[in-house]
């Protein structure tokens, strides 16, 4: 298989992250690097077949062709709003811990 592609399938979850090494044939989409790579069953307690996916932080269709070298990201949904959450931690923080510049 000497055009082989492979591929990394990550996956974070709040107790445990997961990063899986396929190799694929040319032309192999993500959703067959995600089946091949074993990660629903492993994680079969999750619902992953809905989750939005990504190449290296850019959200990518299940169909796509998959190159040589990428990274497939399961991102699962945002607990917090990042700005919000940036909002909240500074809003409780001591006001007279900030130095001057």
């Amino acid at each position: 298989m000497s055009d082989a592609v492979i591929v990394e399938i990550v996956l974070a979850l709040p107790e445990v992250e997961s990063i899986v090494v396929v190799t694929l044939d040319p032309g192999a989409t993500a959703s067959e690097a995600l089946a091949q790579s074993g990660i629903y069953e492993r994680f079969s307690d999750h619902d992953l077949q809905d989750l939005p996916i990504g190449i290296w932080g850019r959200v990518v269709e299940r169909d796509h062709v998959v190159k040589n070298g990428d990274r497939i990201e399961l991102y699962r949904p945002l607990q917090v709003d990042p700005r919000e959450a940036r909002r909240l931690k500074g809003r409780d923080r001591d006001p007279g811990s900030f130095e001057s510049r």
